[in-house]
């Protein structure tokens, strides 16, 4: 088991707060405004073992970078902002997304990634 260092601690609570999947530099920039020693390298190091002890799930996107987000959120998808390369979560999922496989083919999973430009880009 590590140990719960004032930079992990500094780590968990930008995850909690910001609800949505970060990359290590986003993680970084939140950070420092806890912890303004915080360095990318410690970032990296503590993402690593955070998704290692299953805290954090990580979340590869097209187009980016590695990112990670909290492990224990429900199903979910995502919408990546083509301007700011910011990604969100989207909380429900199209009713008819076993109907686009097709015919005979059993589905046991989906992944759906939406793009454009969030709010603050538009």
């Amino acid at each position: 088991m590590q140990r719960n260092t004032l930079q992990r601690r500094a780590i968990r609570r930008v995850f909690m707060s910001v609800e949505r999947p970060l990359t290590p530099d986003e993680v970084l920039e939140h950070g420092q405004r806890i912890v303004p020693s915080l360095g990318l390298a410690t970032v990296y190091r503590n993402v690593k073992i955070l998704a290692d002890e299953g805290w954090l799930s990580e979340v590869e996107l097209p187009g980016g970078g590695l990112r990670y987000e909290l492990a224990e959120r429900p199903h979910h998808h995502h919408f990546v902002c083509r301007s700011c390369d910011q990604a969100f979560d989207i909380h429900r999922c199209p009713d008819e997304v076993r109907d686009l496989a097709p015919e005979g083919f059993e589905v046991d999973g989906h992944e759906l990634i939406l793009f454009g430009r969030c709010e603050g880009c538009r």
